[in-house]
């Protein structure tokens, strides 16, 4: 096993031990228990990332009309391709990356 050693400010630390003090645990246990899960397991299953993104205003669940469009849809998947290649241009993969990419 490793030991690592890292500087908190006096308030932190002191709200890490009361939290620990609270949960009957030793700080160590906290701070070791809490980076075990952030590293091994994924930062965001996809519930909580859809609740995240509904708090942010930048998720909502279809209406009633577009989930009937959407139920009786029946585009697939290399019709889409086929649409857009068909048009030119970019693929909407590059059009996502572009409009993701940071302004420079």
């Amino acid at each position: 096993m490793t030991t690592v050693t890292f500087e908190l400010s006096s308030d932190i630390y002191q709200q890490l031990h009361d939290k620990s003090v609270q949960q009957g645990r030793t700080v160590a246990q906290m701070v070791s228990e809490w980076i075990i899960e952030h590293v091994t397991s994924p930062k965001h299953s996809p519930e909580q990332a859809r609740k995240i993104l509904k708090a942010a205003g930048l998720h909502t669940e279809l209406g009633p009309e577009l989930r009937k469009q959407a139920e009786n849809s029946t585009a697939t998947l290399e019709k889409v391709q086929a649409a857009f290649t068909k048009a030119g241009g970019q693929s909407l993969s590059e059009m996502v990356i572009e409009m993701r990419a940071p302004n420079l």
